[in-house]
């Protein structure tokens, strides 16, 4: 078990976590104080909440269990609580199995969408700045805003997309592909991904070789 120690949990950035992902971990445990109980004056528990939900939804959207990620209020004196959460943890992980168990393919497939979200970790941080910041800070209201159809609507139509294309443009630095391999190899509707080839020449991130009728990285 790899175990990272930090003073506060408002210094777990996203990059961290999806590292770990990546690094093959099959789960991600995040202690922290309790809310209303923080040692320093940013309430950094707060920003940890905030990551833990805006992560899940990452992993959910790549195929990866989004309990494989688990943040838990813990303080230093309750020694007993935090063993008692950790191998409750461990047994959750066992029954879910290895981390590529999620996806049903290969390896290589996951490693390639952990990629596509690290590479977009800089703009996940801008929208969370600008369109995902909690007014009140309470555990309740943290909630209910990750969970509400607002924030679905706001992940769907800022994140997403640009997910899908990080993941393509992942899988073009292999070689080139036609709009059928791209679609067959994401599980994307065709449409969808000559909607994401055209936005994506016209920023001049990719071009088209009409000869071999594929898209290739520009």
């Amino acid at each position: 078990m790899k175990i990272v120690r930090l003073m506060c949990t408002g210094r777990v950035d996203l990059a961290f976590i999806l590292r770990a992902f990546s690094s093959g971990a099959d789960g991600v445990f995040i202690g922290g104080c309790w809310p209303g109980e923080c040692h320093y004056v940013t309430e950094g528990n707060y920003d940890a909440l905030g990551n833990m939900h805006l992560c899940r939804k990452l992993l959910s959207q790549i195929g990866v269990n989004p309990e494989r990620l688990r943040l838990e209020w813990i303080s230093a004196s309750e020694g007993t609580r935090f063993a008692e959460v950790t191998n409750d943890f461990v047994r959750q992980l066992k029954g879910f199995g290895p981390l590529a168990d999620d996806q049903g393919a290969e390896e290589s497939g996951l490693a390639r969408k952990l990629e596509a979200v690290q590479k977009l970790v800089p703009y996940l941080k801008l929208v969370e700045r600008e369109r995902l910041r909690v007014p009140v800070k309470s555990e309740k209201a943290y909630n209910e805003f990750f969970t509400s159809d607002e924030v679905s609507s706001l992940f769907d139509g800022l994140i997403a997309d640009k997910l899908a294309v990080s993941e393509i443009l992942s899988l073009l630095e292999d070689r080139p592909y036609s709009t059928r391999e791209i679609s067959e190899l994401m599980g994307l509707n065709p449409s969808a991904v000559s909607r994401h080839m055209n936005s994506s020449s016209r920023q001049g991130l990719v071009r088209y070789d009409e000869e071999r009728n594929c898209y290739a990285l520009a």
